[in-house]
């Protein structure tokens, strides 16, 4: 049991490690910031794209939707990092990981925003157009945010993805809370490090489970 506690739960390590692992807090912060307000209204482009009458449009929605939830967040990551400086095309770390989580979360978000607009009564559009809205007011005003209020809960739910998957950042050398924790470790010698980044995500993701839980049962009850 000392070893345990000595190995995964030692308070000196994790204060000597403390300062490396706050940096990379806010470093992963300020990537959540970014990449999910990105995802959302990348999403929300997608989802309106999607109800676009050219068939051309709507094919092209289906290709982006269908190619970037199957092609693995990690290989893209890495082939916009290390693969379009090739093409005179450098982002930097950060900028590669915004634009890759913006590909993929987006096909994400898109989806659900599709479900979202799709269970919208057409009779509400109808009625709206009847006013004399034009059919942007009319998705803008009345379609999209009642489709938002219906998919809440899944929205909720991918966003808890999309902060944990901010850790792939760690390959490309974002110094976020993972690849912080990873630095820590290889100076401690200790794991430690990792099990303290492991809490720290927990704690913070907890509220937002939370809140999914209610929002789900909130939907049950009303159901």
């Amino acid at each position: 049991m000392e070893r345990l506690v000595a190995s995964f739960f030692n308070l000196d390590i994790l204060q000597q490690a403390w300062p490396i692992l706050l940096e990379g807090f806010w470093m992963t912060v300020k990537l959540t910031l970014v990449v999910v307000p990105l995802g959302v209204a990348g999403g929300l482009a997608v989802a309106l794209a999607s109800t676009v009458r050219s068939r051309l449009v709507r094919w092209t929605v289906v290709v982006y939707v269908d190619f970037f939830r199957a092609f693995p967040p990690l290989v893209l990551l890495m082939f916009i990092a290390f693969g379009l400086p090739f093409l005179k095309i450098d982002l930097g770390a950060f900028g590669a990981v915004a634009l890759a989580f913006l590909l993929n979360t987006s096909s994400y978000y898109g989806e659900i925003f599709r479900a979202g607009i799709e269970s919208v009564p057409r009779g509400q559009y109808e009625a709206a157009r009847s006013t004399g809205l034009s059919a942007l007011q009319t998705m803008g005003w009345v379609v999209v945010p009642q489709a938002t209020r219906n998919v809440i809960p899944d929205l909720i739910s991918n966003t808890l993805e999309v902060v944990k998957l901010t850790s792939l950042a760690s390959v490309v050398a974002l110094p976020e809370l993972l690849f912080a924790a990873r630095q820590a470790q290889s100076l401690t010698y200790n794991a430690t490090p990792i099990i303290a980044a492991g809490i720290i995500y927990l704690v913070c993701l907890w509220p937002l489970v939370r809140l999914l839980s209610r929002f789900e049962h909130r939907q049950i009850a009303l159901h």
